[in-house]
């Protein structure tokens, strides 16, 4: 079960945080934006090999992102427009984090095969894995295979990888090749991810034609 099946349980937790937050009287937009500053902070500190102020703020970052969409229901504000910009935040802030690692000193694993490709590869191919996850849902509404709702499924979406990304960046404190070992696992995972959803975006197409011949 992915953590998006998962939400309903902290409706009543995010309502909380909704209240809570709009006391401050700024939009959801606004929270959006907010959201960037603190994973920029987490940025700076990924290159400074500052593992736990890192982890610290990237969580916080995490955190306003679940208050903009608190507020908006609260405030009974929520918009496409808000749904939009919320999406492309999520988008820049997950490259952010990504592109800090580049940044970091990552000592190889000591496995045959994976001890010779570069740590750099590895971090570009979760950087694909994840965009092409994301990717292969926008492709199936855009080409008409999805005509409502989201296409949802494969081994990790979005919140699941930044989770896994912030145990390995959390754990890099004590010794980075942790985190090495977490950036493979999740450009393996995130690839095998995008390969699910294609598989069932060709189901529902394969269906669709199936219900028409029908």
């Amino acid at each position: 079960m992915t953590l998006y099946k998962r939400r309903e349980r902290f409706e009543h937790l995010s309502i909380k945080i909704g209240i809570a937050f709009s006391k401050a009287g700024l939009s959801p937009n606004q929270w959006t934006a907010i959201s960037i500053i603190p994973v920029l902070i987490a940025f700076y500190f990924l290159t400074q090999a500052n593992f736990l102020a890192a982890a610290l703020f990237f969580i916080i970052s995490s955190f306003l992102d679940l208050v903009d969409g608190s507020v908006a229901r609260v405030t009974g504000r929520v918009s496409r427009l808000g749904a939009y910009l919320d999406t492309v935040v999520d988008r820049y802030i997950e490259f952010i984090i990504i592109l800090g690692l580049l940044f970091v000193f990552l000592p190889k694993p000591d496995f045959p095969v994976i001890k010779d490709i570069p740590m750099a590869a590895w971090i570009f191919l979760y950087l694909f894995g994840g965009m092409m996850t994301t990717y292969v849902k926008a492709a199936a509404r855009e080409k008409g295979i999805l005509e409502s709702g989201e296409l949802k499924g494969g081994l990790l979406e979005r919140a699941e990888r930044l989770v896994i990304l912030f145990i390995g960046i959390l754990f890099a404190a004590v010794t980075p090749v942790i985190l090495s070992y977490i950036i493979i696992l999740l450009a393996i995972l995130t690839n095998i991810s995008a390969l699910q959803r294609m598989n069932i975006a060709i189901g529902l197409q394969k269906k669709a034609v199936e219900t028409k011949k029908g």
